[in-house]
């Protein structure tokens, strides 16, 4: 029962916190409900679905509680499908690494690991802190180890978000290494740290700004195009053409924070109208419900689309104009 009630009873106060008109009595091993029908079948299949995550080994938190019980109240009400239950989703395992799982942790992650598993061009598109580039990682590297690729391609337009490559000190190298820094940051969370420099020197990992894709084909490998809002669609274009045989592209990214020069087009946006319907190419649309950074994360994303709702603005500035700000990731 503990495990169920989490300690001091904290999963318990996550379920009574949802459902304030509903009474829930624990007797022993026995929990009870009463209040509104609807109510109390609702809580009794967030305990079901708890009972089936826990009995996989997988701990509850408080967080995977709220998530349970927000995808089933979305099926109860029909803003939701309801294929996948919360058990579902909470236990599908993409990658184990190093003592800790990664699994997706909302309903529409879920469905974009299972579009990275069916399609060739997947599009991850959503707000910070929705794990779309992380996932996307954990896929490949998934791929890898199943030999289903032989290398993984890491690659994200150098484009500054309010600063300028030329002020930094150093090499080009140098000056690119920053941008690219969350992507081996991933890395260093599913592999071996110490594998990573032999696996790069091998050419079995390769991380690189956009512009060195030119002109190549890319086979047997999984490739992620990270931040790609910041691309135009001239190098959208040049990069979904580099797709070789036996080969798979996520391209990742957020089209509310572009940091492209004033009037320039994101590819990212183009490319929704023009690939639209085209067939083994899947837009998996994340949402500020499936934030998996702290909760004021989710907040500060629906605060800003309600800002630029009501002011006419993108990004901050007048959207007729094209402004773009400085990145908050």
């Amino acid at each position: 029962m503990v495990t169920v009630l989490g300690s001091g009873d904290s999963l318990l106060r996550v379920i009574e916190k949802a459902f304030p008109a509903a009474d829930i009595h624990v007797r022993g091993n026995e929990i009870s409900a009463v209040g509104d029908p609807k109510d109390v079948a609702l809580i009794s299949r967030v305990f079901d679905e708890m009972m089936l995550v826990l009995r996989t080994g997988q701990p509850m938190t408080e967080d995977a509680v709220e998530r349970s019980i927000a995808m089933l109240k979305a099926s109860e009400n029909g803003e939701s499908d309801g294929q996948e239950t919360p058990a579902q989703v909470l236990t599908q395992n993409i990658l184990s690494s190093r003592g800790r799982t990664i699994r997706p942790k909302t309903l529409n992650q879920k469905r974009y690991v299972d579009a990275i598993d069916k399609h060739t061009v997947v599009f991850g598109i959503g707000p910070a802190g929705t794990g779309k580039t992380y996932l996307a990682m954990a896929k490949a590297v998934q791929a890898l180890q199943s030999k289903q690729v032989n290398r993984i391609i890491l690659t994200r337009p150098a484009v500054e978000a309010g600063e300028r490559l030329g002020f930094l000190p150093g090499t080009l190298y140098e000056k690119i290494d920053p941008y690219l820094r969350p992507l081996y940051d991933a890395l260093h969370d599913m592999l071996d740290p110490d594998s990573i420099p032999r696996l790069m020197a091998a050419g079995t990992i390769e991380v690189a700004p956009l512009a060195y894709m030119r002109g190549r084909t890319l086979n047997d490998a999984f490739i992620i195009l990270d931040e790609a809002q910041n691309t135009s669609p001239e190098q959208m274009k040049m990069f979904l053409t580099r797709l070789g045989f036996d080969s798979k592209i996520v391209i990742t990214g957020d089209v509310t924070q572009v940091d492209l020069p004033d009037g320039q087009k994101s590819g990212l946006r183009q490319v929704q109208d023009i690939l639209d319907g085209v067939e083994d190419v899947h837009f998996s649309r994340l949402s500020s419900h499936d934030v998996v950074r702290h909760k004021l994360v989710g907040r500060i994303v629906d605060a800003y689309e309600k800002y630029d709702t009501t002011h006419g603005t993108q990004n901050g500035g007048n959207k007729s104009r094209g402004k773009s700000v400085h990145k908050g990731k």
